[in-house]
């Protein structure tokens, strides 16, 4: 942590694009899916729209902007699909269950993935035993990211005050969330559906401090590193 900062009480982590690298999968099923019922999208348009955000939300837009009416049965379908994709190619973000485990101060997950996606994807990669009981995603909470309620709730939970919480997110809708919590963000830019060429985030989204690579984050923040 810089100098002058104040050692936090809780580590906040989002999961999609944080703990795992499922965005680029999540995305490019979505770009599928919508593309058999006529709807053509790119993937910078998921990234613009829907990155960081739960799928409620996500097919409120489809409907709002391309006046579509869903079938009934393609959420079921689509995460159904999605989810065999996780068992084929999810991978877990490089260097975080190291982080995790060397933590000094407690962490916690607050997503907006519904609960079987991520007890799924966290199954897959090795992080569940890590994280469970202290996973909070979007179903809990009237308004998901990028309200502040999720990661209100998600300290509150963990006995945490939200000006000494860190959260860890990769979409600009959680940095919005985190930022409008009070609490100090970091955006995480090394998943596949990012990139070193990350264009600079707009006013209202504008972390503290960004980085590329968990195995950089114990020399950011030495502090927060358990003592041998």
């Amino acid at each position: 942590m810089p100098a002058d900062a104040t050692l936090p009480e809780l580590v906040i982590l989002d999961c999609d694009g944080v703990l795992i690298d499922s965005e680029i999968i999540s995305a490019r099923m979505l770009v599928e899916e919508l593309s058999r019922l006529g709807v053509h999208i790119d993937l910078p348009y998921v990234s613009r729209h829907f990155l960081g955000r739960s799928y409620p939300t996500v097919m409120a837009q489809i409907r709002r902007e391309f006046g579509l009416d869903l079938p009934a049965d393609f959420e079921a379908q689509y995460r159904d699909r999605l989810l065999e994709a996780f068992e084929r190619d999810l991978r877990i973000m490089p260097g975080v269950a190291a982080v995790i485990d060397d933590l000094r101060v407690p962490c916690c997950v607050a997503t907006s993935s519904s609960p079987r996606r991520v007890e799924m994807s966290l199954r897959l990669v090795g992080l569940w035993d890590r994280l469970q009981g202290r996973i909070f995603t979007a179903t809990l909470v009237e308004r998901g990211k990028p309200a502040p309620d999720l990661f209100l709730y998600a300290a509150k939970a963990m006995g945490a005050e939200p000006a000494a919480c860190l959260v860890v997110e990769d979409s600009l809708t959680g940095v919005r969330a985190g930022l409008a919590a009070g609490m100090t963000v970091w955006r995480f830019i090394g998943g596949s559906h990012m990139g070193a060429d990350t264009p600079d985030e707009p006013d209202d989204a504008v972390p503290h401090l960004r980085f590329a690579s968990f195995a950089d984050f114990f020399q950011i923040a030495p502090d927060l590193r358990r003592q041998a």
